[in-house]
């Protein structure tokens, strides 16, 4: 009965931070059209305190969307152009000599922000990548022999195009996991393709959004998300899927052990639960069910599961295996 009363009071918790997500969705349908998948995907990222990858070709309102979360939350939102001859302090920042003070002084990249864009980030060498998965992960910057923590919420949404691999660095697979999500961003339908057209050939400017709300709210809705009730049976479900990824013949996935070259690590699974429980919270539950866990599979296993060459000349994808795990696996 104890549990019970907990799980109401999770409820009513729940419901008296989440008022600012309808303010966010309605913010952002006045200037992104469709892409409710996008929308959501960064919402969950932003409550789960997690990163999110997206993979879509050019022109899909990626960078048009996470400007609008920006100005929607009165928070500082920067852009990094990810290209070839990009250095690691044109992303953390670096000291430069002070003629006048004769001082070595520090000057901060474009990373301290509350949103970072990384556009294209598979066209920066190596070292680039790191620097800014390093601040990523790790939440602080060190320039010189000054640490310098970063400010919350922090949210990096890196880009990159599928299509176009000439002159790319393909992230390797330990730094991509080291974001909650990967999303794949699609096409809009013809209906939403038709209003985009008439919005931008119109006289009309686009509509703007001002600030209304404030990065506290947003730390104090995260605090929330934290305490999300997850079942023991939900957590054994989510260590199912895990595990099928990497010893797909004990779950009955016999086909699957030619295909899968190594499984998703302990941090999917983590991922998978902090997804999950911002999931519940997006729907008004103070407690996930296995319903959370399917919908948001998807996005955080396709970037952590890797893909024999048998697989890849069959077109095989990670999200086929996905889904056939899902399909498999016991639900609770």
């Amino acid at each position: 009965m104890s549990e019970s009363v907990d799980i109401r009071a999770l409820n009513a918790l729940v419901a008296s931070k989440s008022d600012f997500i309808n303010i966010i969705t309605h913010g952002m349908d006045q200037v992104i059209v469709g892409q409710k998948h996008l929308v959501e995907s960064l919402l969950i990222a932003l409550l789960a305190d997690g990163h999110v990858l997206l993979e879509g070709v050019p022109g899909l309102a990626k960078t048009l969307a996470i400007k609008t979360l920006a100005r929607l939350i009165d928070a500082q939102f920067s852009r990094i152009q990810f290209t070839p001859d990009l250095l690691p302090a044109d992303v953390i920042g670096t000291m430069i000599y002070s003629v006048k003070n004769e001082t070595f002084q520090v000057k901060k990249g474009p990373i301290f922000a509350n949103f970072v864009l990384a556009d294209e980030i598979n066209r920066a060498p190596a070292k680039v990548q790191s620097a800014l998965l390093e601040a990523m992960q790790e939440r602080q910057v060190t320039i010189g022999e000054t640490t310098f923590p970063l400010d919350e919420p922090f949210l990096v949404m890196a880009t990159q195009n599928p299509i176009e691999q000439e002159g790319t660095y393909p992230l390797p697979e330990a730094q991509v996991d080291r974001f909650l999500m990967k999303v794949v961003i699609g096409y809009p339908s013809k209906e939403d393709e038709k209003i985009i057209i008439r919005q931008n050939i119109s006289n009309e400017r686009r509509a703007t959004v001002r600030p209304m709300l404030r990065p506290e709210e947003i730390i104090d809705a995260q605090k929330v998300v934290e305490q999300i009730y997850v079942d023991e049976k939900i957590e054994r479900y989510i260590v199912d899927i895990v595990f099928a990824t990497r010893f797909p013949s004990e779950y009955g996935l016999d086909d699957l052990t030619g295909i899968i070259a190594f499984g998703a690590s302990p941090r999917a699974s983590i991922s998978l639960a902090r997804a999950a429980r911002a999931y519940a919270f997006l729907h008004g539950r103070g407690y996930v069910v296995p319903e959370d866990v399917i919908a948001v599979c998807h996005d955080v296993l396709r970037h952590r599961i890797g893909v024999t060459y048998e697989a890849e000349a069959n077109n095989i994808s990670t999200d086929e295996i996905i889904t056939e795990i899902l399909d498999k696996v016991q639900v609770p």
